[in-house]
């Protein structure tokens, strides 16, 4: 067994309900003045002004950012920065999905040292703490609540860049299954396959420890048996409480073990095409896992049983088991079959492999690739 190290240095509050301990936490850090960070979307269920009240009640202020995008870009970070140091706040509310946070954690940074946020693309370029972060997420796929990652799109090269650090980990996360219960179907497929995939590529990793298999394990567990009673019904308690669990604990999981193939050639699907995270990473997903099928050291049967439908005994395992089984999840989740049915062009599949192959991901997964298998993996998902 190879060496490794973790660390969790986080307070997590998870249950039904457990939003109300939120004015606690910031009377805790002295939070006189928050900067909420969400978007429209969440606004228009009222979501946002139910935070909005549960801050203010115990005289707090708050001021609110809403113009978080999916893919979120540098100029959104400077604009919400620029309006952070305005408004005086000490403290961030995160509320969403994975965007809402990449933004609060790339805030935090310039709020805190300045500069521009690719200043700090790449790993550990933050120099210590930034601005306190509670993180509220209102889906079970990110888990960005736990990642020591933000995730913001250039414009300007057509590229997703990375900063990566712990000094940028929320102070606080808050896992509040409600919160998860009045999704879409859409959004709590494509973002419950997310999540699949996050402890999936962690448990196949390069880097894969104990600790790291622990989490993603278990969170194989808790979301392949709750994938589809979820997405079928929101309103269901208990596979609401196991997604966003399985979610949290694959956070955990790819923070210690990165991920592989199908995040570092998600990434480009998304800068170029603008297509959810979620999704691009679920259209890659059954091409990259037969790819890496050669590379298979007995995992591929314990993610099989995680994720496959019934009980039923079978004589012999094959990893193209698991393939079939991916497939049918994703048909029976609605994702898309292929990256053109997506929008994606063949003519920029050169210039995306160019891109995922920057991805420190790469280096994780467990088959190495080079460009030219990148540049196939997409065709063949094309």
């Amino acid at each position: 067994m190879k060496d490794f190290n973790f660390k969790i240095p986080q307070d997590i509050e998870f249950g039904v309900g457990s939003l109300k301990k939120l004015p606690d936490i910031l009377k805790e850090n002295n939070a006189g003045h928050v900067f909420l960070i969400s978007d429209h979307g969440l606004e228009s269920i009222g979501v946002v002004k139910k935070i909005q009240d549960i801050i203010e009640a115990k005289e707090i202020k708050c001021t609110t950012y809403l113009e978080v995008k999916p893919n979120p870009t540098v100029d959104i970070v400077n604009e919400a920065t620029k309006i952070y140091k305005e408004s005086g706040a000490t403290s961030i509310v995160a509320l969403g999905g994975g965007s809402p946070m990449d933004v609060a954690k790339a805030v935090g940074v310039l709020a805190s040292y300045g500069g521009k946020i690719t200043d700090y693309e790449g790993n550990h370029k933050v120099p210590g703490a930034i601005v306190p972060i509670i993180a509220i997420p209102t889906t079970a796929g990110t888990g960005s609540e736990v990642t020591a990652s933000a995730v913001i799109t250039d414009e300007s090269r057509n590229y997703k860049m990375t900063v990566f650090s712990y000094e940028i980990l929320p102070k606080y996360a808050i896992l509040d299954p409600e919160l998860i219960m009045t999704a879409p179907a859409s959004i709590a497929a494509s973002c419950g396959i997310d999540a699949l995939i996050h402890a999936l590529e962690a448990y196949l990793s390069r880097n894969a420890s104990p600790f790291s298999d622990a989490m993603a394990e278990k969170a194989m567990e808790l979301i392949g048996r709750n994938i589809r009673r979820f997405v079928a019904n929101r309103e269901d308690e208990e596979a609401a409480c196991a997604m966003m669990a399985g979610s949290n604990f694959a956070g955990i999981a790819f923070a210690r073990a990165r991920l592989g193939n199908i995040h570092a050639m998600s990434h480009p699907v998304s800068a170029y095409f603008n297509v959810p995270h979620g999704v691009a990473n679920a259209v890659l997903l059954p091409t990259v896992i037969e790819y890496n099928a050669l590379s298979d050291n007995g995992r591929y049967e314990v993610i099989y049983n995680y994720i496959r439908e019934g009980n039923e005994a079978y004589n012999g395992f094959k990893p193209d088991m698991l393939v079939k089984e991916i497939k049918k999840l994703n048909a029976d989740l609605g994702i898309p079959k292929s990256l053109s049915e997506v929008g994606v062009k063949e003519e920029t599949i050169p210039d995306m492999a160019k891109d995922a192959l920057k991805s420190a991901n790469i280096l994780a997964n467990p088959r190495k690739s080079n460009l030219n298998d990148i540049i196939e993996l997409y065709r063949k998902a094309l």
